[in-house]
């Protein structure tokens, strides 16, 4: 047998064997649950892409940020720009810049509610609570509501959770967890953060 016809019978015993594993495969009717958390870069950047698909399928998406408040992001100012999505900036800035624990704790609970409010409405495909897993991380949220509320979504609704430190009762609850790994990182070379790139 050539290459060419041992390459090909390989892929066709491949394709047969992955037909199998999808036709077993069922539709849990109900939004999916992801965590994007890890130390490297991408976690939010990821969940922007995911965005960008439901919108290729019309679908209409909520965005809750936890920690960036105000910072003015490339993201934000697109996303700005469409009816399909809805988007909240909702924190103070990062948490060492507030330096006040209750006001960082209040910041954190009225995203979580007005998150909340998105997920159980019914009117969304996607909702994004971006670096939520931050304030889990300090204790702003408690990570049993934050289960609670994901239970009490409607079941259109998928969500997405970002930040570093996922909770692990929160990462066994949810359907898709995927850590990003820093590599290499440009910051710890002296290199600012870039527009475009990093925000």
């Amino acid at each position: 047998m050539t290459d060419s016809n041992d390459h090909k019978a390989k892929m066709k015993e491949f394709q047969t064997k992955q037909r199998a594993k999808i036709a077993e495969l069922k539709d849990p009717e109900k939004g999916l649950v992801l965590v994007h958390t890890g130390n490297g870069k991408g976690k939010s950047s990821s969940a922007f892409g995911v965005i960008i698909r439901a919108l290729g399928w019309k679908q209409k998406v909520g965005v809750v940020q936890f920690i960036k408040g105000t910072w003015k992001t490339g993201e934000r100012q697109f996303f700005d720009k469409l009816d399909e999505v809805t988007w909240h900036s909702m924190g103070e800035g990062f948490t060492w810049d507030t330096q006040d624990k209750d006001r960082d704790i209040a910041a954190a609970e009225a995203a979580f509610a007005k998150g909340r409010e998105m997920l159980e409405s019914g009117d969304y495909d996607l909702v994004v609570m971006d670096e939520i897993n931050i304030a889990l991380r300090y204790d702003y949220l408690s990570v049993d509501d934050v289960i609670a509320g994901l239970d009490a979504r409607d079941k259109r609704t998928g969500v997405i959770l970002t930040g570093r430190d996922a909770k692990p009762a929160l990462c066994d609850y949810a359907d898709l967890v995927t850590e990003m790994t820093e590599v290499k990182h440009p910051f710890k070379n002296g290199i600012k953060a870039q527009r475009g790139v990093d925000f």
